[in-house]
């Protein structure tokens, strides 16, 4: 942590080192919800520097991959990403999306910065395993010193998930949203991850289930019950819990100000 004296907004160094920053990861569908910004801005009202705000952006770069005449392509719920799709994620994410989010939260009187992951060389990420996949990163490492900083002054976080190759020269890796909240989360020390969606919580069946265990997650994950943004969802949650985050929760935007609300992931002694 810097040694600046930083208070600012009535946050200072000190009490952010004290307290738990939590994560929470607004997907590209939940940020059409028009009561997202309320909901965020009221929870950092009632505890000011206690989170961090990461975002997707989904439906933002569908929409200028069309408009530009692409056509959106996914594997196994991960967006495949050419030389010429970078920029164009570039733009949606660290552009429109990142920028709009932050508008509508500095409208409502947050002190909201919005900064993406290749700032400072914030989140360094390894291409994926899975060539097909294109310019697309796995979290390797995050220097979460900017974000401490501005957490410190009193700032709100806005962070996009575009992160910088491990590989020299490799340049910028689109990164999914949900692997980049779990690896700032960890890298902070997170006591909770929350992943915000268009659904309630992870499914079985029908139901809307509270709590899930990490065997049972993967239960959902070979039966292939868990498929498509879910999967990649459960994937992130287990990821961040194998790495020292105490909970995840998956939920929609209500769960933002609502602690029982979505489902539950937690790691649990068999």
């Amino acid at each position: 942590m810097s040694a600046l004296d930083t208070t600012h907004h009535g946050v200072a160094d000190e009490s952010v080192a004290q307290t738990s920053v939590d994560v929470i990861k607004v997907g590209g569908r939940a940020q059409e919800d028009p009561s997202l910004a309320e909901r965020l801005a009221t929870r950092w009202r009632a505890a000011p520097g206690s989170f961090c705000l990461v975002h997707g952006g989904a439906v933002e770069i569908d929409r200028l991959q069309r408009r530009l005449g692409g056509s959106p392509t996914f594997v196994d719920g991960r967006r495949v990403t050419t030389d010429d799709d970078v920029e164009t994620v570039r733009m949606a994410l660290s552009g429109s999306a990142n920028k709009r989010l932050v508008g509508a939260l500095c409208a409502l009187g947050i002190p909201a910065v919005g900064v993406s992951g290749e700032d400072a060389g914030m989140l360094q990420a390894e291409p994926a395993a899975n060539t097909a996949l294109g310019r697309v990163g796995t979290p390797a490492d995050v220097r979460v010193d900017l974000l401490r900083v501005l957490l410190g002054a009193g700032y709100l976080p806005v962070v996009a998930p575009l992160g910088t190759s491990t590989i020299a020269g490799g340049g910028a890796l689109n990164v999914n949203g949900d692997d980049a909240a779990a690896a700032i989360a960890a890298a902070l020390g997170s006591g909770e991850m929350l992943l915000v969606t268009d659904v309630a919580g992870v499914r079985r069946g029908a139901t809307v289930l509270g709590t899930l265990g990490v065997q049972d997650a993967l239960d959902l994950i070979a039966s292939g019950e868990a498929s498509g943004g879910m999967l990649v969802k459960i994937e992130g949650a287990l990821g961040a819990l194998g790495r020292g985050v105490g909970r995840v929760r998956i939920g929609d935007v209500a769960a933002i100000s609502d602690s029982t609300l979505g489902t539950t992931l937690f790691l649990r002694e068999e």
